[in-house]
């Protein structure tokens, strides 16, 4: 009896594989086992930066706070403070979009913070 091989599934296996490599340079996007290692990799680094990503926002919207804080006389640490012992429970994303965009908003809850 011959051997019976699922060429069907191997090949759509290979096929997607080839089709996320889509755009790679030279046999990174031609040859299978180097196109599934540079899948593999790239893969990787979608997810490490998915989670960056999370951090460089965060980052950035402590920097605007802190910018715009200072604008009225305060810290960034201390407007975070007092925010806390006034029980305002506003995020940072939320505070820097204020801050960016809507100034007059901001400023009132610096006050009510001071």
């Amino acid at each position: 009896m011959p051997r019976s091989v699922n060429s069907v599934a191997s090949r759509q296996r290979r096929k997607k594989i080839l089709g996320k490599a889509k755009g790679y340079f030279l046999s990174r996007s031609k040859v299978y086992t180097v196109a599934k290692n540079a899948v593999e990799k790239a893969g990787l680094y979608a997810y490490v930066g998915r989670k960056l990503k999370k951090r460089d926002y965060r980052s950035l919207w402590i920097t605007r706070i802190n910018a715009a804080v200072r604008e009225h006389g305060l810290t960034y640490s201390n407007f975070i403070a007092k925010l806390a012992s006034a029980n305002i429970d506003l995020n940072r994303k939320v505070l820097a979009d204020l801050a960016l965009n809507n100034p007059e908003a901001f400023k009132a809850v610096v006050d009510k913070v001071k």
